[in-house]
């Protein structure tokens, strides 16, 4: 698939690095030479100097065969003229336009009809929505749902007095009465899909499916399952603040935003007359404590200051410990650094768009004859997670999965069939019309017969496959 990126700031950087890594063939285009270059030098991709609202350089960049044009250049307006342009150019392309303006976006539906565009994103809006998911969830730190809700990946810190501490991988179920697997665990910076005899340790960061009520129970069982959130503490009132605090109001939460610039609270009191808006500064400690941090049920860092929101993080850490967390960075050069630190749940705005945007074209694929449905990356990007869905007889079906010649670096962790969910064992087989939930250290898959090992595919050392999980 060709795909031309206009913009290559840091959100068009971000999209670079992403889809390279998908193996798709990434023409970029850009008129500042030392972003293009930083881009180019970088990434797996063709550079082109040029203006994306010019057809007579989109012309050039090759247009006329690109599958999908993404612009995501600073201005809202030459985003959607790129993409009405590449349409006059070549109408069988498919545009994505990056659009901020609030104004634009509630008229998405109009402009995708009237315009020809394929998709349109906000990447405040779309972190907002993230940010009350995991609200929703707040034993979690990072949650990717697969059909329609009815299977769950959720992440989670092991600490304290945890009770999977020092338990072997093979005994959890059956200690705990649940029905869960371990599909992946992050230590030390090395992310590892566990075989049997692997032993938990504190530090250890946990990625598990389910469904939804069998991870609730699992949650219950090792002591992690703090009460609904209530009331949730904002600290900055910017365009995600807003965007969060509208859908938070939507599900009568008590909300309470702190800003620190006096006309943006008037704006944000005529705006949003069911939150509580209050002036004053998030490095005031005096101020944060009269305004109730300590017996907020979550509090949400989003000033425009990545050490801001993460000192913040820490302190409410410390004066309210039971408190869900949720930390805005713009930028994670230091991803080792940020782990030791107790943030929560750690937001990247134009991370969690490139996913959307990932997601989205791998179901163009899918529509093309790839069968992936979704696709999440997790534990740092180390580990992909994608749900196929099983719509067209394949060598995968109706033979057990232990007879199955799968590649050593994957896991089916969860089948959907019929509305029902399960973790499948060595005796169940795919069936016509199920969706299946992979879990690999590889990317690329784009099949359901991907995950069988060929010859040309050598196994690698130290993964499992399978009854070998120890499920």
């Amino acid at each position: 698939m060709n795909i031309t990126i206009v913009g290559c700031g840091k959100f068009g950087s971000t999209l670079a690095e992403r889809l390279s890594g998908e193996a798709y063939d990434i023409t970029v285009i850009d008129t500042d030479l030392n972003k293009l270059r930083r881009v180019t030098d970088n990434y797996d991709v063709i550079g082109y100097s040029g203006n994306g609202t010019s057809f007579k350089s989109l012309e050039e960049a090759g247009i006329a065969h690109t599958d999908v044009l993404i612009a995501v250049t600073g201005r809202d307006e030459v985003n959607l003229l790129c993409c009405v342009v590449a349409k006059k150019g070549n109408p069988k392309i498919t545009t994505i336009a990056r659009v901020r303006d609030i104004t634009y976006y509630q008229e998405r539906s109009y402009l995708q009809q009237s315009l020809g565009i394929s998709m349109i994103i906000n990447p405040e809006m779309t972190a907002a929505t993230e940010i009350a998911r995991l609200l929703r969830t707040p034993n979690a730190i990072d949650i990717s749902t697969f059909a329609k809700g009815r299977a769950e990946l959720l992440t989670f810190n092991l600490e304290g007095r945890n009770p999977l501490i020092d338990l072997p991988l093979t005994r959890m179920n059956a200690k705990l009465g649940t029905d869960i697997l371990v599909v992946a665990v992050e230590r030390s910076s090395q992310a590892i899909i566990p075989r049997g005899n692997f032993v938990f340790q504190a530090g250890d960061k946990v990625s598990i499916a389910g469904s939804p009520r069998s991870t609730a129970r699992f949650f219950q069982k090792i002591g992690l399952s703090k009460g609904q959130v209530e009331n949730v503490f904002i600290v900055g009132g910017g365009e995600i603040g807003y965007y969060l605090a509208a859908q938070l109001c939507e599900t009568n939460l008590s909300v309470k935003i702190l800003e620190a610039d006096a006309a943006r609270c008037e704006e944000l009191s005529e705006l949003l007359s069911d939150a509580m808006v209050i002036q004053g500064s998030s490095v005031n400690r005096d101020t944060l404590m009269e305004e109730g941090l300590e017996d907020a049920h979550a509090v949400v860092s989003l000033t425009n200051m990545d050490e801001e929101n993460m000192m913040l993080s820490i302190f409410a850490s410390t004066c309210n410990p039971s408190a869900k967390l949720v930390t805005k960075v713009r930028r994670m050069p230091f991803t080792e650094v940020l782990k030791r630190l107790n943030l929560g749940s750690v937001i990247c705005p134009k991370e969690i768009t490139a996913q959307h945007i990932v997601q989205f074209i791998r179901a163009m694929q899918n529509s093309r004859g790839s069968n992936v449905e979704t696709l999440y990356r997790i534990l740092d990007n180390k580990i992909e997670a994608l749900e196929f869905r099983l719509q067209a007889p394949s060598a995968v079906l109706d033979t057990p999965l232990q007879a199955l010649p799968l590649r050593d670096d994957l896991l089916i962790s969860t089948i959907i069939r019929g509305g029902h969910t399960f973790n499948p064992r060595g005796t169940d087989c795919l069936k016509l019309g199920d969706s299946v939930v992979v879990v690999t250290s590889h990317s690329g898959l784009k099949d359901i017969t991907d995950i069988l090992r060929t010859p040309e595919r050598s196994p690698l050392p130290g993964m499992r496959r399978g009854e070998e999980a120890g499920r």
